[in-house]
C-alpha cells in the first residue's frame, strides 16, 4: 500500500506542479484558451490557485521524502481535496460535466493520500 501511495503522490505532484506553474505565470488571455473558467476570476485569484497548487505539489513529496515535517504530506493532500471541491463547484456552475468528473477523480486520489498518510501508512 505504501508503494501505491507513493505512486499516487508522485502523479498528483507532477500534475499540480505543472498546473500550478502554468496558472501562476501565464497571462489570463492565454490561460482562457485552455481553461475557460479563468474568465470568471480575477488575475490575483487565478495566481493564488496556481501558487496553492504548486505548494501542494511540493508538500506531497518533499516532507515525506526528506523526513522533515512529514505531517505536511497528508496536510498537502487535504489541501488539494479542498481545492478540488472548489473546482467541482466552479465546473458545476458552468455545467461542465467533464470538468466535474476529472476533478472528482483527482479529489478521490488526494483523499486516498490524505487517508493513507494520516492513518495506517503515516510517515
Amino acid at each position: 500500500m505504501n508503494i501505491a501511495l507513493w505512486i499516487v503522490q508522485g502523479l498528483l505532484a507532477a500534475m499540480f506542479l505543472m498546473a500550478g506553474i502554468t496558472k501562476s505565470t501565464q497571462p489570463l488571455e492565454k490561460l482562457s484558451k485552455q481553461m475557460p473558467w479563468v474568465d470568471d476570476f480575477s488575475t490575483p485569484v487565478v495566481r493564488l490557485i496556481g501558487v496553492s497548487e504548486f505548494l501542494a505539489a511540493l508538500g506531497l513529496v518533499l516532507p515525506a521524502a526528506t523526513g522533515i515535517a512529514p505531517v505536511l504530506t497528508p496536510l498537502a493532500a487535504a489541501g488539494l481535496v479542498v481545492i478540488m471541491l472548489g473546482a467541482i463547484v466552479v465546473h458545476a456552475r458552468r455545467k461542465e460535466v467533464q470538468g466535474i468528473v476529472i476533478n472528482v477523480v483527482i479529489l478521490l486520489a488526494a483523499a486516498f493520500v490524505a487517508w493513507g498518510r494520516f492513518g495506517p501508512y503515516a510517515l
